[in-house]
């Protein structure tokens, strides 16, 4: 099926069935436990309303922004994802090239498959970095000081992993990381990162506020919080003075019943917002959802899983495809709501 035939990002998730395999298809779709949070950050952005404003003229939308004083073209970033291999022989070559043709911005992992060098020379937009951070505290500044040579703008420090969740769907599938996988970013070939997944060893459990400071302190690009759901992390994120925040539950594949991120924003939003940078993540399939996280006091969005299934079913092209699908509805939910610019997005777009 060519990508210009699929008209939404539910139908990238069917396709990916028939092309990913029941291992990888279970990495990437799981959740934790019973899922609940997985299921509710889709179904939480559907609740909320648009009250819309008509006889505007909306002939011209723009749907360019600034994030962490870095200029993008739309207000929506790949999120950092493992193993891009496990979608796409080519990988992160293929997700890096798809965002280019787009104009998006990706968030590098530190388990990605390819080396943040070769993905910093190819990128076109912003390229960020997820940071991982290690037990060892100078492999932590070796690793965030190699990002920041390759070019990387910011590096996303992820604070809500300081061990894995009981993901269920993953354990029954076995996963393990294909024998021909490298993770260059940390040297480390599968059989090594294998046996540090399933010995929860790859995670940072030591992991507190005064290693915040600390990397915020030898950092020379801006420092970002992933995995901030609790208002009061947000406030302690401001006075740590990092320079924004990713309001995230991991995708609902760490601990099961927490609340969406639809329903978090607008707390950390109301203690925080034009403090620091707000981005949020977690169940975004449809431009009305980005629209009402960016009137909620979000500056963008991250997506994850979606990408991943474009990745699979179609290489760069089906990325490239994803991002297109939610541009395009970004913008005719803007117009139809007689909005012709982000920064025209806020709460009197939403239902009371």
């Amino acid at each position: 099926m060519k990508p210009d035939s699929i008209f939404s990002l539910s139908e990238f998730e069917e396709l990916a069935q028939t092309c990913m395999s029941s291992m990888a298809l279970n990495y990437v779709s799981g959740g934790a436990a019973d899922e609940l949070t997985l299921k509710a950050n889709c179904e939480e952005w559907k609740r909320i309303k648009l009250k819309p404003q008509v006889l505007v003229d909306v002939s011209r939308v723009d749907l360019k922004t600034t994030v962490l004083g870095q200029p993008m073209q739309l207000p929506i970033l790949l999120a950092p994802t493992a193993f891009h291999r496990l979608c796409h022989d080519e990988g992160e070559k293929a997700t890096i090239a798809g965002a280019n043709q787009a104009g998006a911005s990706l968030v590098l992992s530190t388990y990605a498959t390819e080396s943040v060098e070769t993905i910093a020379a190819a990128a076109m937009q912003p390229l960020w970095f997820q940071l991982y951070a290690q037990n060892d505290r100078e492999v932590s500044r070796a690793l965030l000081q190699r990002a920041e040579q390759a070019g990387c703008k910011a590096i996303c420090l992820t604070v809500d992993t300081p061990v894995l969740g009981a993901r269920n769907r993953e354990s029954r599938s076995q996963f393990q990381v294909p024998a021909d996988f490298k993770l260059p970013n940390l040297a480390f070939d599968s059989a090594a990162i294998t046996q540090r997944i399933h010995h929860q060893d790859p995670l940072s459990p030591t992991l507190t506020w005064k290693d915040v400071e600390w990397l915020r302190s030898i950092a020379t690009v801006p420092l970002v919080l992933k995995g901030i759901i609790n208002p009061g992390d947000a406030v302690r994120a401001v006075e740590a003075g990092v320079a924004g925040i990713i309001v995230s539950n991991h995708g609902g594949r760490n601990l099961d019943t927490l609340p969406p991120t639809a329903e978090a924003l607008p707390r950390i939003t109301e203690k925080v917002r034009g403090k620091l940078a707000i981005l949020v993540d977690g169940g975004i399939r449809r431009g009305t959802d980005v629209l009402k996280a960016v009137a909620l006091g979000a500056d963008a969005v991250l997506i994850g899983r979606p990408y991943l299934y474009g990745l699979a079913a179609a290489g760069a092209d089906g990325v490239e495809r994803v991002l297109e699908i939610l541009k395009t509805e970004l913008k005719l939910a803007m117009a139809l709501t007689g909005r012709t610019s982000i920064g025209q997005l806020d709460r009197t777009v939403l239902w009371d």
